[in-house]
């Protein structure tokens, strides 16, 4: 194995990456448009998708972060809407589409297109939500894009499984059809269910910080292989696994966090980086595997796919969004308004991604009896050109769409004031815990220390209050972020002094280590993350 273009693909991607949080160009869409321009550069090795690699390797741990970094309770209050496009929808685009794949290109069996229906039909578990963070959607419907993303990868899979074995000449009835889906939804479920108190427990019950983020990397991996092990869904186990420990992740000691959120953000930054630039990178292999379908024809069909697969998610979005509210009094009570804006948003966010392409990939060269699979080439063109156009047109427009439709973003004022409020009521909680505790002449401490405890709550409690009070006329700061700013400044001189007494050989490494690791942890409790 070649590994100089591994490493050029993983270091070019995240330096474009890198790049693109300096522009208002959302990453995943630079990085597609990068690999598009290189893909065709002399010396540039042919990076074609494995799909073997692509689905156990790469989606695992891209679902498990965003499952992890997900309300188990917000999904929960809006399973509806998720649940209509995860499941609902994917199923309708993929018939709709496959039908006028059918429709439009001469000799195509209609179970080759249902294959591309499938491929095309879920939308990318990582660019709607990130492009949905950076531009301030309201949290609802960030929500509800989040957890479609969860778990339209295993509808699609599992769909296209069913797909693919009536195309190739195995058989699938619609009884048949159903019977997979059904195996393959409620084992992945089941898997997840049965994995998740286990692993969270052993979690809860490692000792180190580095065996507990240890485990926490091989998690994904192991639910996605368990599952599929039993023909279940490894995307819905790695997800139903992800929730429970995400939920639960306040039990996990506070090493274990820091190591481990510092661990995935690495993880899912190095990933989608080179995912999207892997999409760029295909058109030199999809082009040459295009064979007979080229030209004015080629770019017909493409232009015509496309326009169908947006086309179909508004007419899947408005009905799925009305249609509930106008039937049940109950869900006009429960759930807010969704106006005109929310569903055009929603309609507008779906941009394919790499799994559809790595599914494409997937589809086998011959059938049972020997013969080619019918126009795989153009199946893996059409996934191509669908998945560059929904990126590149919806979103490059979709911050633009947002901005001119005014949509309420996040109250910031009103989640610091729900913030400050909390903290209050933990603050008043701690300080009642802490004078029984002093009141033990077991607990019995020096009056500065007994001081220095009280003094640390009462800087945590007011901390949130003065993000909402005035700002300094002349900094433009509120008092808070003038605290933090000096306490920075003080703990960088403090960590000068540290270096320049290791330097003169007055410490050792060992012991710099241990001042500055001090320091680390007073300077992440003093400056909250940005």
């Amino acid at each position: 194995m070649d590994v100089l273009p591994l490493l050029t693909l993983v270091a070019g991607s995240a330096a474009v990456a890198g790049l693109a949080r300096r522009t208002p160009v959302p990453a995943p869409l630079l990085l597609v448009a990068v690999g598009l321009a290189v893909s065709y550069l002399p010396g540039v090795p042919a990076y074609e998708l494995d799909p073997h690699i692509v689905l156990p390797l790469i989606l695992p741990p891209l679902l498990y972060t965003a499952g992890v970094e997900s309300s188990y309770l917000d999904l929960r209050a809006n399973w509806r809407p998720v649940m209509l496009l995860s499941v609902g929808y994917v199923l309708f685009a993929t018939l709709v589409v496959g039908y006028a794949v059918y429709l439009i290109v001469p000799d195509l069996p209609l179970t080759a297109a249902l294959v591309l229906g499938a491929v095309i039909a879920p939308p990318d578990a990582v660019a709607a939500t990130a492009i949905a963070r950076r531009v301030g959607l309201p949290s609802r419907i960030t929500t509800i894009l989040q957890g479609e993303s969860l778990v339209n990868d295993a509808t699609a899979i599992t769909a296209y499984k069913v797909a693919l074995a009536a195309a190739v000449g195995e058989g699938a009835s619609w009884a048949g059809g159903i019977g997979e889906f059904a195996l393959a939804a409620l084992g992945g479920v089941g898997v997840g269910l049965i994995l998740m108190v286990p692993l969270h427990w052993l979690r809860t019950h490692l000792k180190e910080a580095l065996l507990q983020n240890t485990l926490s990397l091989l998690i994904p991996f192991v639910a996605y292989a368990a599952a599929e092990e039993v023909h279940a869904s490894g995307v819905l186990a790695v997800v139903v696994v992800a929730l429970y420990l995400g939920h639960r992740s306040w039990q996990v000691d506070f090493a274990t966090r820091l190591q481990e959120a510092a661990v995935w953000k690495m993880v899912a930054f190095i990933l989608e980086s080179a995912v999207f630039a892997l999409i760029g990178l295909q058109l030199p292999v999809v082009l040459k595997e295009l064979g007979e379908y080229e030209g004015i024809t080629a770019a017909w069909y493409a232009l015509a796919v496309f326009l169908v697969v947006v086309v179909a998610r508004f007419v899947w979005v408005y009905p799925a969004t009305y249609l509930p509210r106008w039937m049940s009094a109950r869900i006009r009570e429960r759930e807010p308004d969704a106006g005109w804006q929310g569903p055009l948003i929603v309609g507008w966010a779906g941009m394919r991604g790499v799994v559809s392409l790595a599914i494409a990939f997937s589809v086998p060269h011959v059938l049972d009896d020997g013969s080619d699979f019918p126009a795989r080439n153009l199946v893996l063109f059409l996934t191509f050109t669908t998945v560059i156009g929904t990126l590149v047109v919806e979103g490059l427009s979709l911050p633009a769409l947002i901005k001119v439709l005014k949509v309420p973003g996040r109250d910031v004022h009103a989640e610091t004031l729900m913030e400050a409020q909390a903290q209050s009521e933990a603050s008043r909680a701690a300080q009642e815990r802490l004078d029984v505790l002093l009141a033990d002449e077991r607990n019995a401490l020096p009056d500065a220390l007994a001081d220095r405890l009280r003094t640390v709550l009462e800087r945590r409690r007011n901390a949130v209050w003065e993000r909402l009070g005035a700002v300094n006329d002349v900094t433009g700061e509120t008092a808070d972020d003038t605290y933090r700013r000096l306490a920075r400044e003080m703990i960088d001189a403090e960590r000068e002094v540290f270096v320049r007494l290791r330097d003169q050989r007055r410490i050792d490494d060992e012991m710099l280590r241990t001042l500055l690791r001090r320091l680390d942890l007073e300077e992440a409790a003093a400056y909250r993350e940005e």
